[in-house]
């Protein structure tokens, strides 16, 4: 008799712990449990950054009641590993917002080993196009972020231009300052990179959104426009900012909640698919004004080429169901009102496993 109830105890036992593997399977994304490494460049920061942190299950969401917008933008980003056998070249201030970037004489007092060949476009008057550029150059030292925007150098062998974000950053840390200047946060975290949109893995990181801040964004005295992990908002910010929305800031993450599906929300793209997932899952940092009626999110500079090469239009084609998707999206998020320094992604059980050690 008690050799049957041992045996009894141990098969119960056994139950329970195959239940166990079951749920845990669920819970986190096996893709990412069998990723043992990560290459810091191409997924920098600590594995608690806010860039990598997921949404926890404590999170509280409220209501961000973000409406579709008449159009979608990229917000391009320029990200380069430095090589010491390349001519030193001095940073300037550049010489306005507009066009005459490349006119500016204020030195920022820093140099950087690039190629005489690399060459970022002068903003534009017709058509107006004055791109943020956000950059973030990895110093030969394997550690220190020099982050740049909006970074223009206009001729071959030139001086390069923007505003030096300080102080620099180390790429193992938390990476939570940088050169996207409505708000102080990174050029570098957040971002969508090369290969994210069109390869069979999912995005396993926070993103970067931009709002139209005379819409969307709150701004008073006592509340200044900004949100942790934000530390400034835009210096025009109490002239142009327009929400009616405290929680909706700089600064602010935004996610969908685990109750949607994309089924409920009509998705039928892989890349539309993707970015559920990486919003649910993660969420996404406000990080600039877009300053239209335009949502926009952050990329790697060459992502759009190769997302057009894969599926035929770009990121920002309004035309065809993927603009109709990204426009859902936009009007499922919520804001994660208790993100904070103690309780990053709104604290508890984190939704996904967290980012594995960087190996280089």
């Amino acid at each position: 008799m008690t050799i049957l109830t041992n045996r009894r105890q141990q098969l119960l036992l056994l139950v329970v712990l195959i239940t166990i593997v079951a749920i845990l399977s669920l819970h986190y994304s096996p893709t990412s449990s069998q990723i043992v490494t990560r290459d810091k460049f191409l997924w920098p920061f600590s594995s608690r950054s806010p860039w990598n942190m997921p949404i926890g299950s404590n999170a509280r969401y409220i209501k961000a009641n973000i409406e579709k917008a008449q159009n979608i933008s990229i917000d391009k980003e320029y990200f380069y590993k430095t090589n010491s056998k390349h001519p030193l070249r001095p940073v300037y201030a550049p010489g306005t917002w507009g066009q005459g970037r490349c006119t500016g004489t204020k030195s920022m007092n820093i140099y950087l080993p690039i190629p005489d060949t690399l060459i970022i476009p002068d903003a534009t008057i017709y058509p107006y196009y004055t791109p943020n550029n956000a950059s973030a150059f990895l110093m030969a030292d394997g550690k220190t972020l020099v982050q740049l925007q909006p970074l223009t150098r206009c001729q071959q062998a030139g001086s390069i231009y923007g505003w030096h974000y300080y102080p620099d950053i180390n790429i193992y840390g938390d990476g939570i300052g940088g050169a996207h200047f409505g708000s102080g946060l990174s050029s570098i975290g957040g971002s969508i990179r090369k290969g994210e949109l069109t390869n069979n893995q999912p995005i396993r990181h926070a993103l970067k959104v931009l709002l139209w801040a005379k819409k969307y964004l709150y701004y008073t005295n006592s509340i200044p426009g900004y949100r942790w992990p934000a530390n400034r908002a835009d210096n025009y910010a109490a002239q142009v900012y327009g929400g009616k929305n405290p929680a909706l800031v700089q600064g602010t993450l935004l996610a969908i909640p685990p109750t949607v599906k994309t089924h409920t929300l009509n998705l039928q793209t892989s890349a539309a698919k993707k970015i559920f997932h990486a919003l649910q899952d993660y969420g996404a940092y406000v990080v600039d004004d877009s300053a239209w009626d335009s949502h926009d999110i952050a990329v790697e500079q060459g992502v759009n080429e190769e997302f057009r090469k894969i599926y035929g239009y770009d990121l920002n084609n309004k035309n065809g169901k993927f603009y109709g998707e990204l426009m859902r999206l936009f009007q499922a998020l919520y804001i994660v009102d208790n993100n904070n320094p103690n309780s990053i992604g709104g604290g508890g059980i984190p939704r996904v496993a967290l980012a594995p050690p960087i190996a280089n």
